[in-house]
């Protein structure tokens, strides 16, 4: 990588200043008549190289003093009166130059005052666009550098996210199962196919951070299933699903461990169960996912843990995924029901 950026460097300077002294070349020839003497072409190729010289210890003093660190305003301030120095800096060390190859009047060049200030004008101009360019292309891979270690950061936070709930919903599954095995060894066997046909379908989209509404649908569907034959009556399921819902990507397990939320800490606690409603809503290329339970928040909060770990979780990948595009709220839509709704938008 850094000898990627080095030969990257030297490709460009000796490129750039090689261009400028043919410029001079070019334009010189063409603005006199008599063509371009062999020693004018030894000075503009000469000065070429001084430039080069002279960009390269900038480089390196910028470096040293870790100019590339500072803020804009702050580096601005360094660097205009370093270059304005180094403008004079290149006109005078032309002046030995143009001696020994006579292509100007020393006189002229070395005391007339308005000579001095053009070509230091000039320098000072070349070197200005020499380092806008350069400390562009550096804050530019600064700041890409900084975007993928952010990404590189919100991805290992996901996964970790996604690992904490499968072994999460995992286990309240085996619970659930083994409650009926000795109840209801039928029932049980249907559970457990319930169950494998959930992480089934998980493992299909366990290393993405977003999966098609469909499949999320229908790992919800078979968690209903396995739930239904817990509880029996007192678990009565209502979906209300808008067509244009599968269109839209979804974090895998999101919807289902809300769900599992509104069973776990609203209708299981309640003697005569409860329901389970979920309803999807496309508007203006926004997912509006809305879960209804049966059950009450006592103070803005479940009775019992706010939700334990799957209502944190969510808050925390929607938050990763989507910034502040995504929205959450859970409360009381009634004396009977608590209301989860999320608001996603359309993936691109």
């Amino acid at each position: 990588m850094v000898n990627n950026k080095k030969r990257l460097y030297w490709t460009l300077q000796i490129t750039g200043w090689t261009a400028y002294a043919l410029l001079q070349i070019v334009w010189y020839s063409f603005s006199n008549e008599n063509g371009i003497p062999l020693r004018r072409i030894t000075f503009f190729i000469f000065e070429g190289l001084i430039c080069l010289g002279v960009t390269h210890l900038f480089r390196n003093y910028v470096n040293q003093w870790k100019w590339l660190s500072l803020s804009v305003p702050k580096m601005m301030t360094r660097v205009l009166p370093t270059i304005f120095i180094l403008g004079f800096v290149i006109y005078f060390l032309r002046v030995p130059l143009s001696i020994l190859l006579n292509v100007v009047n020393v006189q002229r060049l070395a005391f007339d005052t308005r000579q001095i200030l053009l070509g230091e004008s000039f320098f000072f101009f070349l070197l200005f666009m020499w380092s806008l360019f350069y400390f562009t292309y550096h804050y530019i891979a600064r700041y890409n550098k900084s975007l993928k270690y952010e990404a590189s950061m919100i991805e290992i936070e996901l996964n970790n996210l996604k690992n904490q709930l499968n072994p999460h919903f995992i286990f309240n599954a085996l619970n659930s199962i083994r409650a009926l095995v000795d109840e209801n060894p039928d029932k049980s066997k249907q559970a457990i196919n319930h169950l494998s046909n959930i992480l089934r379908n998980s493992l299909t989209f366990e290393k993405k951070g977003l999966t098609k509404f469909d499949d999320e649908l229908k790992i919800v569907k078979d968690y209903l299933s396995l739930e239904s034959i817990r509880f029996e009556e007192r678990l009565k399921t209502e979906l209300d699903i808008h067509s244009e819902s599968s269109r839209f990507l979804v974090p895998p397990f999101m919807i289902q461990t809300l769900v599992e939320n509104g069973i776990k800490h609203g209708i299981s606690k309640l003697t005569q169960g409860g329901t389970i409603h979920l309803k999807t809503l496309v508007e203006k290329n926004r997912l509006k996912i809305q879960i209804r339970n049966s059950g009450h928040l006592l103070n803005g909060a479940r009775k019992g843990k706010f939700g334990g770990m799957g209502i944190k979780n969510t808050m925390q990948r929607l938050k990763l995924l989507y910034g502040d595009e995504a929205s959450f709220r859970i409360i009381n839509e009634s004396n009977n029901f608590v209301l989860t709704e999320i608001i996603i938008p359309q993936s691109l």
